[in-house]
């Protein structure tokens, strides 16, 4: 059996096998490899061959095509993201709509979600293809219903704490429940299993989402890797500012009102000021102890699989990392 160190290494050797960066045209190919050689953590594609190795005898290796799909496919999500939100970095390094343009971004990246169903049609017979297409698609279609809902909630002020909950489940936790029930499905898992571990993968990827949401305000920047405090310069509509608006009314909200109209010029006291409002209110308490419990559903789940807790152990200490990632 594979640990989930070496499963990112077994990922991160077959994307370089792509030669991304030889295949014509190069302005087509070049922001592709680009946007994979920026690296991350490959959580996607390791909890795929993490799934099928639980169930084929610690074998990964008939799921790794479906989990470099995978692995693109995200990729592509992040391409059109940064070109959405305009955001002009990605891993401290230049936005591919911002190194070479708007039109080659939306192009890379069409074509990015195009070769993830091309490899899964290429390296799998019918009998597995069907099996694996369907909730491929499914996800797929899934994060743009979330990435529409996210775009929505930035003109609302009346985002309710479900709504942004559910935004997050299909822009960022089917991908990794997905992963899961894709990697199952091909390690020959039966349909209770990949229903369970589905769903594991969606309580794992709420609380990732969640932890995000917390890292982006109580981080330290060394460890963060980038400026905290983003979220509330541009006052995103994060589950720490709905809780905000659920929990304040009169003179604190309208306190809260006027540190959201703050502009760039006072960046640093606005993110001071919100802080310390969370901190009053107790919200990083409150979202602390949800990805907790979420992050619990996700290993009871994982435990109550069939193939036993030995053979998930790289999926259980990956979804306990996620969880403990520092402040």
């Amino acid at each position: 059996m594979y640990t989930t160190r070496e499963l990112t290494e077994l990922v991160n050797n077959t994307l370089d096998t792509l030669h991304l960066n030889r295949l014509k045209p190069d302005n087509l190919y070049e922001p592709i490899s680009y946007t994979i050689g920026l690296g991350g953590k490959r959580i996607r594609p390791v909890l795929c061959c993490a799934a099928c190795q639980a169930f084929n005898n610690g074998d990964p290796l008939p799921a790794l095509d479906a989990a470099i799909a995978l692995e693109i496919y995200h990729n592509f999500t992040l391409l059109h993201d940064d070109l959405m939100d305009n955001s002009p970095t990605r891993r401290g390094k230049t936005a591919v709509h911002k190194k070479w343009n708007p039109n080659q971004a939306i192009l890379s990246g069409d074509a990015m979600s195009i070769m993830s169903f091309k490899i899964l049609s290429e390296k799998y017979p019918a009998e597995i293809l069907k099996k694996i297409i369907v909730p491929f698609a499914k996800l797929s279609l899934e994060i743009c219903d979330g990435q529409q809902y996210d775009m929505e909630f930035e003109d609302r002020d009346d985002v309710s704490a479900e709504e942004y909950t559910d935004m997050i489940r299909l822009k960022t936790a089917v991908l990794l429940g997905g992963a899961l029930e894709i990697g199952a499905t091909i390690g020959g898992a039966d349909a209770v299993d990949t229903k369970k571990i589905y769903q594991a993968g969606i309580d794992m990827g709420l609380a990732f989402q969640l932890q995000d949401d917390l890292l982006d305000v109580y981080a330290n920047e060394s460890v963060l890797g980038k400026p905290t405090g983003g979220d509330i310069v541009n006052n995103k509509k994060t589950l720490l500012l709905i809780k905000a608006f659920e929990k304040t009314k009169g003179k604190s909200r309208e306190k809260l009102n006027d540190y959201l109209s703050w502009g760039t010029d006072k960046k640093a006291e606005k993110i001071k000021a919100v802080t310390e409002l969370y901190n009053q209110l107790g919200i990083k308490e409150e979202v602390s102890q949800m990805v907790s419990d979420y992050t619990e559903n996700s290993l009871n789940n994982l435990k109550s699989l069939s193939c036993g807790e030995d053979a998930i152990m790289p999926i259980i200490e990956l979804a306990n990392k996620l969880k403990s990632r520092a402040f």
